[in-house]
């Protein structure tokens, strides 16, 4: 299979070297060139498969240059007991009937993002190993919370590779910030930037961008490569668990074979619910989309209107890894639902750059329409879904996920409760203490985090991630800061001091 730049302005290349590059050097995402189509029958066949077999299943259709022993090997090293504390991966626990949480953060940093970030180092070391390259790889990431600490986890000391997490100084949580300064491992760093997450992110494309930058880079031997979502590396491996939970709902008797489902997804960077969206196009039975938005809910207006405008006041909320106005990922869906029209792209990504906004036609907006739901929640709707779910089913739930509930709850409808529905679940709530504390209690006087977990802990007896268990005695490795404007300064000092 290969991969075609969304703004048709780069030759097709093979899955590995769409790996190494991260996303297109002269602008743009790499996607496949078509997406596979399978029967319902084949898809069936998989349904008492385990999860690694899935994942290898899936990873063999969209990694065609890699044979099937390579992604064997790297599946079941991602994949396993010691990296993931359930032995289903991606578990599903229900409320009701109907409704079905997907819990996507058992792995070694407690958020979902370790689902991808645990595979994408062996799938970035085999592509670099077929392209012939001897230079060093540098991972550059822009984080809105919990990316960085799950790419930092998983390329920590892999040889050939150093990686360079950019966060918003006062965008992340607490927990998250600990996490990501507190790692260790010879080639890691971390890079606090004064800004918005948009600026994390737009500080990384613009370095992408940047020709001389790069030569200069090339010229020290060393490659530029992303772990966020626009590595099409990143995201392959997300598709794997909307799969895995039709398969749990079929085992079940949930559902009958090929009955459509709804997928709810908390999304800011349009990655994680364009992962289900592929599922989809591969032959995933699935009745309707609901992506839910937090209070920038700038994908709600979008999907409603058909216009993205990133001229808005931006919130910090209780959910920061939802923090987002830029979504990077929408690119690579218009480029989908636009019959791979990279001449609207273009248009479109132009207009935004220059104008702050785009609009897209009518008939785009009604096809979307079909497929999508776009919700948002407040922060007190947030809060109190998470006490309604604590009271009701005694279940912790950290404010991602609230978002995501609390936008199920206005979707459905009389006939929608009939559907199954399955909710990704983002983060470990320990991760967001005390936004879920504050919801369950009422406002705190206790600022000290660590406090805040404990009192939490003694309050439901719910089970503490073991990420988080030990990180208040986990001493600062990293110390850099800077502002939006000198990131490639610092990244320069990191390189060639």
């Amino acid at each position: 299979m290969k991969y075609i730049s969304t703004r048709g302005n780069y030759s097709p290349v093979s899955a590995s070297e769409a790996i190494k590059l991260g996303m297109v050097p002269e602008g743009g995402l790499f996607v496949p060139e078509k997406v596979p189509e399978l029967s319902l029958e084949k898809i069936l066949s998989k349904k008492d498969n385990s999860y690694q077999e899935i994942a290898s299943w899936i990873l063999e259709y969209f990694l065609s240059d890699f044979d099937k022993g390579e992604i064997k090997n790297a599946v079941n090293k991602a994949y396993n007991n010691e990296n993931f504390l359930s032995e289903l991966i991606t578990p599903l626990v229900s409320f009701d009937e109907n409704t079905y949480i997907m819990e996507l953060w058992h792995g070694p940093t407690a958020a979902f993002k370790d689902l991808a970030l645990q595979l994408m180092p062996y799938l970035l070391n085999k592509a670099v190993k077929k392209s012939g390259s001897n230079k060093e790889i540098v991972i550059l990431v822009a984080t809105s919370g919990d990316t960085g600490k799950a790419a930092l986890e998983g390329f920590k000391d892999v040889e050939g590779v150093k990686i360079i997490v950019l966060y918003p100084e006062n965008g992340v949580s607490k927990i998250q910030k600990d996490q990501m300064i507190t790692t260790g491992g010879s080639n890691t760093e971390v890079i606090a930037v004064k800004g918005n997450f948009d600026d994390c992110q737009n500080a990384v494309k613009k370095i992408f961008g940047d020709k001389n930058f790069n030569k200069k880079i090339k010229n020290n031997g060393f490659q530029f490569s992303s772990a966020n979502s626009i590595n099409w590396g990143r995201l392959v491996p997300q598709i794997v668990y909307y799969f895995a939970a039709y398969f749990y709902l079929i085992k079940k008797e949930v559902i009958k074979s090929g009955e459509k489902i709804n997928i709810t997804v908390p999304t800011g960077n349009f990655g994680n619910i364009l992962a289900a969206y592929y599922a989809y196009r591969m032959g995933l039975p699935v009745n309707k989309f609901i992506c839910a938005s937090n209070e920038n809910k700038i994908l709600t207006d979008f999907i409603r209107s058909g216009k993205y405008d990133i001229k808005r006041k931006f919130k910090k909320t209780i959910s920061p890894s939802m923090d987002i106005l830029i979504s990077s990922n929408l690119e690579r869906f218009l480029f989908e639902i636009t019959n791979h029209d990279s001449e609207r792209i273009n248009h479109w990504y132009k207009q935004l750059n220059e104008n702050g906004e785009f609009e897209i036609d009518e008939e785009n907006v009604n096809k979307i329409n079909e497929l999508f739901v776009g919700k948002y929640a407040t922060e007190g709707e947030t809060k109190e879904t998470i006490k309604q779910v604590y009271n009701n089913y005694d279940y912790l739930i950290d404010p991602h996920t609230g978002v995501a509930l609390s936008c199920l709850g206005k979707y459905r409808n009389n006939k929608d409760k009939l559907k199954t529905n399955v909710v990704d679940s983002t983060a470990n709530p320990y991760k967001f203490s005390k936004a879920v504390l504050e919801s369950i209690k009422g406002e705190l006087k206790e600022k000290d985090d660590y406090k805040i977990i404990n009192k939490l802990k003694e309050l439901t007896d719910t089970p503490m991630h073991r990420a988080l268990a030990e990180l208040e005695n986990e001493s600062i490795k990293h110390y850099r800061k800077t502002s939006k404007d000198k990131v490639k300064e610092e990244i320069s000092d990191i390189l060639f001091k």
